[in-house]
């Protein structure tokens, strides 16, 4: 496998396992989406709420009661779905930069190493989906929600969009799998 194939593997694995952390992390997969008069600016995530005050930058969060809580279903699900390709991008991460032909490791062993770096795209091609199922999952629930509350006429005044937390979900999802198939099929 080329060097050069290899670097841009892992720069696009690094850069999407990065970017689902983040998603995983941060607290902005629904933002409000009205565009009448806001005073504030709301956001909820999988783990708070937050609210920014928009005339003065306040800021303020709510944590959820407890991880063991009852939770709405998409927030359970797209937790555990985005935790667990963490881990398997993580993983996988870990097995490529100790596969690439650069790294001393194993330098005898060129079948091993290739080996490495094709158990890596598999395990990266694993969580890719993991995370964009979980995204994915997410992004239709809060549609559905919205589409639901439109055809029976209910307006409760805020109404919720995807934020930015869950296109970056979708991005490292995307890009994990990208990162998957050039180490496998190249």
């Amino acid at each position: 496998m080329s060097s050069a194939l290899q670097m841009t593997a892992f720069g696009l694995a690094l850069l999407s396992t990065l970017f689902l952390l983040l998603a995983t992390c941060t607290d902005c997969w629904m933002v409000n989406a009205d565009d009448s008069l806001e005073v504030s600016h709301k956001c909820r995530g999988l783990w708070r709420e937050c609210v920014t005050n928009m005339q003065d930058g306040v800021r303020t969060c709510d944590q959820y009661d407890s991880i063991l809580a009852d939770h709405p279903v998409k927030i359970v699900v797209t937790r555990t779905l985005l935790i667990s390709a963490d881990l398997l991008a993580g993983l996988a991460l870990l097995t490529l930069l100790l596969g690439l032909d650069c790294i001393k490791f194993l330098k005898e062993e060129p079948r091993v190493k290739l080996k490495m770096c094709y158990g890596a795209g598999v395990t990266l091609g694993a969580g890719s989906i993991l995370g964009l199922v979980g995204s994915v999952w997410y992004a239709v629930d809060v549609y559905m929600e919205r589409a639901m509350l439109v055809s029976h006429n209910v307006f409760l005044g805020v109404h919720y969009d995807f934020g930015w937390s869950c296109w970056l979900g979708m991005g490292g999802s995307a890009g994990c799998c990208v990162a998957s198939v050039l180490l496998t099929c190249c």
